[in-house]
């Protein structure tokens, strides 16, 4: 940043010794220590915040995108079913009062999965 070398740092550590004195130079070494601090910690604020509202922007364009998405997906397919139910009742309880789970026939399975169930297990590898 500012491109500082090591000639140019023993030149500034040289007239800081002559104008300061030996016997004031650590006392303004430790000022300049917490003034570099102090800007550090400034500067990692601001950085923080800034990465913040980036964050934030991010966020609320993917918000929008899924927005969309979702939107474009609805339209593709078509309103919900409905599932005869009044409007306000409660939903259909997962299983009957005797603690058996609900019977759900899916239906016969789609004609790859019958080909690939048929054909059983691919063969062993061999052991090594």
């Amino acid at each position: 940043m500012f491109d500082l070398g090591w000639s140019e740092l023993l030149l500034v550590a040289a007239v800081a010794l002559l104008v300061i004195g030996p016997k004031d130079l650590p006392v303004a070494m430790r000022a300049v220590g917490r003034w570099v601090g102090k800007a550090r910690a400034m500067t990692r604020h601001v950085r923080a915040g800034f990465d913040e509202m980036v964050r934030q922007a991010e966020l609320e364009e993917m918000e929008k995108e899924w927005k969309r998405h979702n939107e474009a997906i609805m339209a593709a397919t078509g309103p919900l079913p409905d599932l005869g139910g009044p409007a306000g009742a409660a939903p259909a309880p997962l299983a009957d009062p005797a603690g058996e789970p609900p019977v759900v026939d899916l239906g016969p399975p789609p004609p790859a999965a019958e080909a690939s169930a048929a054909q059983g297990p691919g063969p062993a590898e061999p052991a090594r």
